[in-house]
C-alpha cells in the first residue's frame, strides 16, 4: 500500500457505514428501547458485545473481498459447492425478505404518525404512502447505474440524521453518567430473552456476509485492506453508539427502578411513551431519526438479499448488473405485500414470521460457518496481526447464533404456531357463533310468519 500520501481516514469509509445502517432497522429500535425501559442502563454491557461480534465478522468478510476477486458465491463454487452457494443465496434472500416486511410497517408508523399530526385521518393514505415509497426505492434502483457510490453518500446522510436526532433527544433526557459506566459492567442475573434479541438485531450476520460485496463495489483490493479495517470499525462504533443512545433514552425515560417489564411492540409507541417529556416537537424528532433508520434499513436490506441471491444462483452481483437489482425489487414487493396485508386486509402475518424465524434458526449459523471456512481457506486470519483474538470471537459469535437458533427453534417457533393456533381457534368458534345466531333469528323470524 503506498502510504507516502495516505487518504485522510473519512476517505476510507463508506461500506462499514452501508452496513451499519441496515443493522439500526425499526427492530434494533424497538428492541434496545424495550431493554432500556425494563432494565435501565444495565445492559449496556451487551451492546458491546454483539457490536464486537458483528466488527468480527465484518471484518473477515471485508478481508474476504479485498484479498479475492471472485465473489462470495464463487469461492463457494471453486470449493465444489456450488448447492451450498445456492442454500446460502436462498437463506439470505427469504430472511431479508422477511425483515422487510418488519421494515414497511416501521415506515408505516412513521408515516401515520405525520399525518396524525397534520389531522389526517384518511385508512387509505397510510397504505398509499407505503406504496409509493417503495415505488420510489425501485427507480432508484433502475434509474442511477452507479449504485454503489449513490447508496454509500445517501447512507452517510442518513447515518448523520440518526445521530442528530437521536442525540437531541438524549440530550433533553440528561442520563446519569454514573448509570452508563455502571452498565458497561456484565451482569449476567438480568439475562432474558429481550436481551437476547438485542445480541439479535445488533450483531446480524447477513449484514456482514454483504461486507465483502460492498467493498468489492468499492473497487478495493488487497492494498485497502487496512483501510476496510478502519472502515469497519468506524462503522462498527456509530452502530454501538446509536443503539446505546436508543437504550439510554429509553432507560432515562421509561425506566422505573421496581417496575415491571416494558412491552414496546412498535418504534411508534416508543415516541408516544416519550412524549409527555419531549412534547410534539421532540416526538417528531424521534420519528425523524426513525424514519432515517427505517429508509436506510429499508433500502439496503432487500439489497442484501437481491445481491447475495444473485450471486449464489451464479447470475452475477456487479453493481451495475440486472439480476441482482431485479431480485432486490423482488424482496422490496414481498415486504410490501406482506405488509399492506396485515395493515389493509388484516391478514394474520403469524405464518410468514414463523417461517422467517425457521429459516434463520439454520441460515444465520450456516452464514457464519460459510464466513469463518472462506477465511481459513484463503489465509484471512493469517494476515491478521491477531489472528487468535479474530478466531476466538469468531468461534463465540458462531456458539451465540447457535445458542439463538436453538432458543428460536424451541421457544419462539413453538410459542408462536400456539398463539397462531388459539387466534384461529378463537375465530373459528366466533364464526360459528355467528352463523348459529343467524340462523337461530331466521328459525325465529320463519315461526313468527308461520
Amino acid at each position: 500500500m503506498n502510504t507516502s500520501n495516505p487518504r485522510p481516514w473519512y476517505r476510507r469509509i463508506g461500506p462499514g457505514l452501508i452496513t451499519a445502517c441496515v443493522v439500526i432497522g425499526p427492530g434494533s429500535i424497538v428492541t434496545s428501547s424495550t431493554v432500556g425501559a425494563t432494565h435501565g442502563y444495565s445492559m449496556l454491557w451487551i451492546v458491546l458485545l454483539a457490536v464486537t461480534l458483528q466488527i468480527t465478522f465484518m471484518t473477515l468478510a471485508s478481508r474476504l473481498g479485498s484479498v479475492e476477486s471472485h465473489s462470495i458465491g464463487d469461492m463457494i463454487r471453486a470449493e465444489g459447492r456450488p448447492f451450498l452457494a445456492i442454500a446460502v443465496g436462498a437463506c439470505v434472500f427469504f430472511i431479508s425478505a422477511a425483515f422487510q416486511s418488519g421494515n414497511n410497517v416501521g415506515v408505516a408508523s412513521v408515516f401515520q404518525t405525520l399525518l396524525e399530526a397534520e389531522g389526517l385521518n384518511n385508512p387509505w393514505l397510510t397504505p398509499t404512502c407505503v406504496i409509493l415509497f417503495n415505488a420510489c426505492a425501485i427507480v432508484f434502483l433502475f434509474v442511477f447505474r452507479d449504485l454503489y457510490q449513490l447508496v454509500e453518500r445517501t447512507m452517510m446522510f442518513l447515518v448523520a440524521m440518526m445521530l442528530v436526532c437521536f442525540t437531541i433527544n438524549l440530550m433533553v433526557l440528561r442520563p446519569e453518567p454514573s448509570g452508563i459506566m455502571q452498565g458497561l459492567i456484565p451482569r449476567f442475573d438480568l439475562l432474558d430473552i429481550n436481551t437476547l434479541g438485542l445480541i439479535g438485531t445488533t450483531f446480524v450476520v447477513t449484514a456482514a456476509f454483504y461486507q465483502a460485496y460492498l467493498v468489492q463495489q468499492k473497487g478495493w483490493t488487497q492494498k485497502d485492506v487496512d483501510s476496510g479495517f478502519i472502515d469497519v470499525w468506524i462503522g462498527g462504533a456509530i452502530m454501538g453508539l446509536i443503539t446505546m443512545m436508543l437504550m439510554a433514552t429509553a432507560a432515562a425515560g421509561l425506566h422505573r427502578e421496581g417496575g415491571s417489564a416494558v412491552s414496546l411492540s412498535n418504534p411508534i409507541e416508543i415516541a408516544k411513551a416519550l412524549e409527555p417529556t419531549f412534547g410534539q416537537t421532540g416526538k417528531l424528532i424521534f420519528c425523524l431519526g426513525l424514519f432515517s433508520a427505517a429508509y436506510s434499513s429499508f433500502l439496503v436490506n432487500s439489497m442484501i438479499g437481491g445481491f447475495i441471491l444473485s450471486d449464489g444462483l451464479s447470475l452475477g452481483c456487479a453493481a451495475t448488473s440486472k439480476w441482482p437489482r431485479l431480485f432486490t425489487t423482488l424482496a422490496l414487493l414481498v415486504g410490501m405485500f406482506v405488509a399492506l396485508a396485515s395493515m389493509v386486509f388484516g391478514l394474520d402475518p403469524a405464518p410468514t414470521i414463523i417461517a422467517a424465524n425457521a429459516v434463520t434458526v439454520v441460515g444465520s449459523p450456516l452464514i457464519a460457518v460459510v464466513i469463518a471456512w472462506l477465511s481459513r481457506k484463503k489465509g484471512v486470519f493469517r494476515r491478521s496481526a491477531s489472528g487468535f483474538l479474530m478466531q476466538s470471537f469468531t468461534s463465540l459469535g458462531i456458539v451465540m447464533l447457535l445458542i439463538m437458533a436453538l432458543r428460536t427453534a424451541v421457544v419462539t417457533i413453538p410459542n408462536k404456531i400456539n398463539r397462531y393456533r388459539n387466534q384461529v381457534t378463537e375465530q373459528t368458534m366466533e364464526t360459528q357463533s355467528d352463523h348459529t345466531s343467524v340462523r337461530e333469528s331466521i328459525d325465529h323470524q320463519t315461526s313468527e310468519e308461520k
